[in-house]
């Protein structure tokens, strides 16, 4: 017996079936290939390649502890996920099962919370992929760069769901190469079988020890990188969209995950064994890997890692860009959003969504350089802040409550099973009250974010009531026209 995933879908059945308006051949679905890199490349970016020295430069050795509890945190959230996502996969994701586990309200505030995070994000990318670009060609304005890579990334994602994927799988190709190389090279470097290297183990200790600063910037550190580790749920949507769903969910929630892990904690361990934390160098002149190429003696560290910088900023736009069009598409098949932004093309995809969601992107591109002063762009980022931990805490609470609705027989049937239940989801409950905590004492930055989060779910909850009504009047008119159809 399947477990009771309101109407489950076998891992058998067609996305066809899963994903309304999903047209017929597999040369329209994810392969597996593309969901692996898909993955890798919703979370790889900026927030590795530069925003480790951040946390580094404060933390000191330890930042490798921050950012092990922060992968173990996501794993566990992925593992729940994985569990209600292998019974019933769904573009939707944690969004509808958090429809069947909690209800209405809790479905509405993911799911808009989630969208407006990734419109966020895709503006985010654009400007920054802007910069990039017009450093190497400055006599071209940023603003012209940052629209044309949205452009560029929009089409890319209305043609097809395939288009999609095989993008992402070479943009993510390449940071993937990278970052192996950098591991592969690394090891040889730290144990000094690297020409020019010599054994460097011991600057996990010295220079003051393995957490010079305290126990305290340790903890608050995992409140930083746990955002670094955002987007792996983005293989549980696009699984839905694969050739085989199950399989997909099963990959992306297993060793996918340890994949990461790998790739962030092994990356920042080999930073802090290479080079003494406090001599890395601000990651405002320079990123922490490009620094490290310099040292393996790689001719044009800079200018490579420039390039790859430039890939990993423009897959994360083109994963972003998908997340919010999936979840604004989701969010419309169940009524909380205007019903034509669930209209799907021939090929199953939601353009009116994707269009939708880059309209938010370009109007934040557009006041970031038309009015810097203004704050709106730095509100629009501060204010998606908190979302990545709402998300975590949704999906625990939600699987826990699924879980106890399901008999012995049920649980027994479930092709992913979360361990230690309810426990672990409890832990990851009381693990994201804890870094909301760490977040409003630690200073303005972090407490700033909180604020302005919470001034979204505000915004939210003030048009919750006249969603609801109008979800009771759809549905109530939906009943009226299934009990006349059965009195025929």
């Amino acid at each position: 017996m399947r477990a009771n995933y309101d109407k489950p879908v076998s891992p058998a059945t067609s996305v066809a079936q899963v994903v309304p308006g999903k047209g017929g051949g597999k040369s329209k679905k994810l392969a597996s290939r593309h969901i692996t890199m898909i993955t890798l490349g919703g979370i790889i970016g900026a927030s590795l390649f530069v925003g480790s020295g951040n946390v580094i430069r404060s933390v000191g050795p330890a930042a490798l502890v921050s950012y092990l509890i922060g992968g173990v945190l996501v794993f566990l959230a992925m593992r729940m996920l994985g569990e209600m996502a292998a019974a019933r996969p769904t573009t939707g994701s944690f969004m509808e099962y958090a429809r069947v586990g909690l209800g209405d309200w809790a479905a509405y505030f993911v799911g808009w919370l989630y969208w407006y995070f990734w419109v966020g994000v895709i503006a985010f990318e654009a400007v920054v992929s802007g910069s990039i670009l017009h450093g190497w060609m400055p006599g071209i304005p940023e603003w012209v760069f940052s629209i044309a890579m949205m452009l560029i990334f929009t089409i890319t994602n209305v043609v097809s769901v395939r288009s999609f994927g095989e993008v992402e799988f070479w943009l993510a190709s390449i940071k993937v190469v990278a970052i192996v190389v950098f591991l592969g090279v690394g090891v040889l470097f730290a144990f000094g079988l690297w020409p020019g290297a010599s054994f460097s183990l011991p600057n996990l200790w010295e220079h003051g020890g393995f957490a010079p600063n305290g126990v305290w910037p340790v903890i608050a550190g995992v409140a930083i990188v746990i955002f670094s580790y955002f987007g792996t749920e983005i293989a549980v949507m696009a699984a839905a969209e694969s050739e085989n769903p199950a399989k997909g969910v099963r990959q992306a929630t297993t060793t996918v995950v340890w994949r990461i892990l790998l790739f962030f904690v092994g990356a920042v361990f080999l930073i802090v064994v290479i080079v003494p934390w406090n001599q890395l160098p601000d990651p405002q002149v320079e990123g922490p890997f490009v620094h490290v190429f310099t040292l393996y003696g790689i001719p044009a560290a800079g200018a490579i890692m420039s390039a790859v910088t430039l890939t990993a900023v423009c897959s994360v736009l083109n994963s972003g860009l998908y997340s919010a069009a999936r979840m604004f598409a989701a969010l419309a098949e169940q009524g909380y959003a205007p019903a034509i932004v669930a209209k799907r093309s021939r090929n199953g995809v939601p353009i009116a969504a994707v269009i939708a969601s880059t309209l938010g992107g370009y109007a934040a591109v557009i006041v970031n350089f038309a009015a810097p002063e203004s704050g709106i762009f730095d509100f629009i980022m501060n204010s998606a802040g908190l979302v990545a931990l709402f998300v975590y805490a949704f999906i625990a609470a939600t699987q826990i409550r699924m879980r106890q609705r399901m008999t012995k027989e049920e649980v027994a049937g479930l092709e992913l099973k979360m361990w230690l239940h309810p426990w672990l989801g409890i832990l990851v409950i009381l693990a994201v009250i804890g870094i909301v905590v760490i977040m409003v004492v630690s200073g303005d930055g972090t407490r700033t974010q909180v604020w302005t989060s919470l001034i979204s779910v505000a915004v939210l909850a003030v048009f919750w009531p006249a969603v609801r009504r109008r979800l009771a009047r759809v549905r109530a008119a939906k009943a009226g026209a299934q009990q006349a159809d059965s009195a025929e």
